[in-house]
């Protein structure tokens, strides 16, 4: 039986936002490329436009040869495990493209692997230029591509190295503004990645508040792919971003016991403990003296929060009620343990779907991420190319990285933050976000 290789791979610039495909059939044993596929899609999410992308490549793949085993590739961890039959397909979304994959071959036929972002950069590249089609109005050429592949047409690989690594290079430098903006220093120590064809960079720190700085992405062609943003992030000269530093406030007596504390129970103080972190903060933030505005959740341990670090840069604080933390409802100041002895049944429903609420009118995560949702837009908006702090909490500071991400909503219950601990989001005007996950508190004690 014949075998062929399909790499496709989707990303939306905005998640949702303008979104493209790309895929490409290949020989596994010369790695010639046989069929490209690439569309703009209009408006749709990154998973949407993943799940077009695997549809194009296998749909090209039965053209080629109906009989054929086909090995699939791709970096969406979730549309590889969900084909896969391991993971459930919960999105309503999601659920007819799957069916459609699935009808394509007889399922004996194809299998699925995941892959690293930086070996799946033929079917990255041809979902960039069909995003980039769609912002001047046209759609995707086979012509373009082969252009570009040159030589490498024959090899399946990419040869345009200098266009490639130019254009990573432009990215890196936006990535890098974003992600040094709230130091203004240089290099660092952080390594980042990007999710292809997304626009978002994510970068990560193991070191303390005060001191070093992060290198969003190096430049050096052997680094390119791996470390700068994928190519089609828009030129360079889109204007300073605005940037939002997210501090999670202190602790309060609640949070080392790791109680339900919402915005429905006793809005409690900040413990002596939270008060030696606020400070702490505050006093990192003046050593770096890039933060213009705070913004703060009404509950009173992010305004305590707020206004020691306002106090030690001379800035008024501002309050705004969509950054207050979600309502547990009947769970407020209930250890998870008590919940699931109480409550069992309602857990479960929480803990599975992010429409459901906690018991006795709670708010799910879903109403919590609209509310999130519209408040950073607003926010966005009003202080465009500024630095903003913004003061919050566990669950809107998790929406707002999830959103940036296009990450699903499972992806809240993977992330963990510390009492105290940073994160920053840069919106940039053209709907690309990068992400810096910190969450550093060993200096905030």
């Amino acid at each position: 039986m014949r075998e062929l290789v399909v790499e496709a791979d989707g990303g939306s610039r905005g998640n949702p936002g303008p979104a493209g495909y790309g895929a490409a059939v290949l020989d596994p044993v010369t790695g010639e490329t046989l069929a490209e596929r690439a569309e703009y899609i209009g408006v749709a999410t990154n998973n949407v436009a993943e799940y077009r992308g695997l549809i194009a490549g296998l749909t090209a793949a039965r053209e080629l040869a109906p009989g054929a085993s086909v090995r699939v590739r791709m970096d969406s961890k979730l549309v590889v495990e969900q084909m896969s039959g391991r993971w459930k397909i919960k999105h309503p979304d999601m659920k007819p493209l799957a069916a459609e994959a699935a009808r394509i071959f007889p399922a004996g036929q194809v299998r699925y692997e995941w892959i690293p972002r930086e070996k799946n950069k033929h079917a990255d590249r041809l979902a960039n230029e069909a995003m980039d089609a769609g912002k001047r109005g046209r759609q995707w050429e086979p012509s373009a591509s082969r252009a570009a592949l040159g030589s490498g047409a024959a090899s399946g690989t990419d040869v345009d190295a200098a266009r490639i690594v130019g254009d990573a290079a432009a990215g890196a430098a936006k990535a890098r503004a974003a992600l040094t903006g709230l130091t203004g220093r240089g290099a660092g120590t952080a390594g980042a990645t990007a999710s292809a064809g997304t626009g978002v960079a994510v970068a990560t720190r193991t070191d303390t508040v005060p001191t070093a700085t992060a290198d969003a992405a190096r430049t050096a062609p052997a680094d390119a792919d791996e470390d700068a943003p994928a190519v089609g992030w828009g030129p360079a000269d889109l204007g300073p971003p605005a940037t939002f530093v997210l501090l999670r406030h202190g602790e309060t007596p609640l949070t080392p016991e790791k109680r339900f504390s919402g915005s429905g129970g006793t809005d409690p103080e900040l413990s002596e403990a939270g008060l030696r972190q606020a400070e702490a903060a505050a006093t990192a933030f003046a050593a770096r003296g890039r933060i213009q505005h705070i913004v703060s959740s009404p509950m009173v341990r992010c305004r305590q929060t707020a206004a020691a670090v306002g106090a030690r840069l001379g800035l008024d604080v501002l309050v705004d009620e969509g950054l207050r933390e979600a309502d547990f409802g009947a769970w407020e100041g209930l250890t998870f343990a008590e919940v699931r002895e109480r409550y069992p049944d309602d857990l479960d429903a929480w803990l599975a779907s992010p429409k459901a609420a906690p018991t006795g009118g709670g708010e799910s995560f879903a109403t919590v991420g609209r509310r999130v949702a519209a408040t950073r837009d607003r926010l966005v908006a009003k202080y465009q190319g500024r630095t903003v702090l913004l003061v919050t909490h566990v669950t809107p500071i998790k929406q707002l990285v999830r959103l940036a991400l296009g990450a699903p909503p499972e992806a809240l219950f993977r992330m963990e933050l510390d009492a105290a601990s940073l994160s920053a989001v840069s919106y940039y005007a053209d709907g690309n976000a990068s992400v810096r996950l910190l969450n550093e508190t060993s200096h905030l004690r």
